[in-house]
C-alpha cells in the first residue's frame, strides 16, 4: 500500500517530490493544480475533506505537508478507532518537523514520522505516553508482532498501570527472543498473555494477544461474493477451532487478483491478499489435495492449499474445505514473539 502525501503550496509541493524520491514504498502526491510540476503530481481537485475520506478508505499512511491545524479539521469526520484509523503525520513545509497526529502506535505513525525526520532532517514530535516515559507499550508490541488485541479497554488499563510505575505480568505460549523490560513480571494481578487459546488465563485480569499467524487460502469461481466468502470462512474457522483474528492475509492464484467478492472480503476484514502464479504455487514442494477440473482450469492441483503455504511459508494445518463455490485451507507461519 503507497505512502499517500498531500501540500498545499509550491514550497511543499516541492518537499512531498524530494520525499517521494528516496521513499522504500510507491508514493501518491497530491496537491493544487498549480502546485503539481511533474506528471507524478495529481491536482488536489475536489477540496481537502474528499481527498481525506478517500485516503482514509485507500491507503494506511497519510502524511499532511503543511499546518496541523489543517490536518485536524480535514481528518476530524472521519476518525473512527485506533484499530483502523490509518496512520496521519504532519510534516511543515519547512521540513523542521514531523508530528506523529494519529495511530502513532496500530497504525505506525510514530514510525512514520521518525522515517520522515530521519530522511528530511526534521524532528520528530511524538507525544504517546509510554514512547515519551522509555516504556512498554502493549499496542506496539502487538502491531510488531502481528498480534490482534482482544480488549482494547483492558490494554489501555495495562499502559496506565505502567504509567503509574506498576508492573505487569507477561506470559507467551510462543517462543520469545530479546530482554524482557524490567517493568513486566512472571506474575500480577493485571498481565498481557500472548496465545491461541482465549481460555488460557495466566493472572486474574488478562489481556489476550491473540498470534496472527494463519495464512487463509482461497480458491473460487467466478463471480463469487463477498456474502459467500464471508459464510464459508467463518463456518470453516469455527468448526476447526480457528477464528477470524487468527488470519494474517489472504491469498490465492494471479487468476484471482481481481475477483471482486474476494478483494472485498479482503478489505473488510483488513487483510493484506497476495496472489501467485501458477508456476510459483505448482513450485512447491509436498503432497497437496488433487482437483482435476482445478489443474485444467488453473494449471494448479489444489490452489487454496499451494496458496496458504505459499503466503505462509510453513506447514498446511488445514487441508482443503470445499463450500458453496469457495475452497479454504490454513497454513501456519512458525515464528515467536520478540521484545525489540
Amino acid at each position: 500500500m503507497s505512502l499517500w502525501i498531500v501540500s498545499f503550496t509550491a514550497r511543499g509541493s516541492r518537499l512531498a517530490a524530494e520525499i517521494a524520491s528516496h521513499w522504500r514504498t510507491p508514493v501518491q502526491r497530491f496537491s493544487p493544480g498549480k502546485y503539481c510540476f511533474d506528471p507524478d503530481c495529481r491536482p488536489l481537485t475536489d477540496g481537502i475533506r474528499p481527498w481525506t475520506e478517500d485516503a482514509f478508505a485507500r491507503t494506511k499512511q497519510i502524511v499532511f505537508v503543511g499546518a496541523v491545524g489543517i490536518a485536524v479539521r480535514a481528518i476530524a469526520p472521519y476518525v473512527r478507532d485506533k484499530r483502523t484509523d490509518p496512520a496521519v503525520v504532519v510534516l511543515d513545509e519547512g521540513g523542521r518537523f514531523a508530528v506523529s497526529l494519529l495511530s502513532g502506535h496500530l497504525g505506525g505513525a510514530n514510525r512514520l514520522a521518525e522515517e520522515l525526520a530521519a530522511q528530511t532532517g526534521a524532528v520528530p514530535v511524538i507525544t504517546t505516553a509510554t514512547d515519551g516515559a522509555g516504556l512498554f507499550a502493549v499496542d506496539l508490541f502487538a502491531k510488531d508482532n502481528h498480534l490482534a488485541i482482544t480488549d482494547m479497554g483492558l490494554a489501555k488499563e495495562i499502559s496506565a498501570a505502567l504509567l503509574d510505575g506498576k508492573r505487569v505480568g507477561f506470559a507467551s505460549e510462543l517462543p520469545v527472543t530479546g530482554r524482557r523490560p524490567a517493568e513486566l513480571s512472571e506474575s500480577g494481578e493485571l498481565g498481557v498473555a500472548v496465545t491461541e487459546r482465549r481460555t488460557w488465563r495466566p493472572f486474574p485480569r488478562t489481556l489476550t494477544l491473540i498470534p496472527r499467524r494463519l495464512a487463509l487460502g482461497i480458491g473460487c469461481r467466478r463471480g463469487v461474493s463477498k456474502r459467500q466468502i464471508d459464510r464459508v470462512v467463518e463456518t470453516v474457522l469455527e468448526e476447526n477451532g480457528f477464528h477470524m483474528e487468527q488470519l494474517c492475509c489472504v491469498s490465492s492464484i494471479e487468476l484471482k487478483k481481481d475477483e471482486l467478492g474476494l478483494l472485498s472480503f479482503c478489505q473488510a476484514q483488513g487483510l493484506p491478499f497476495y496472489s501467485w502464479s501458477a508456476a510459483e504455487l505448482n513450485a512447491l514442494a509436498g503432497e497437496f489435495s488433487f482437483s482435476e477440473f482445478v489443474k485444467q482450469q488453473t494449471g494448479v492441483d489444489c490452489v487454496c492449499e499451494r496458496a496458504a503455504v505459499r503466503a505462509a511459508g510453513g506447514p498446511l494445518v488445514l487441508g482443503r474445505q470445499a463450500r458453496d463455490g469457495v475452497t479454504v485451507a490454513l497454513a501456519r507461519w512458525e515464528e515467536g514473539v520478540s521484545f525489540v
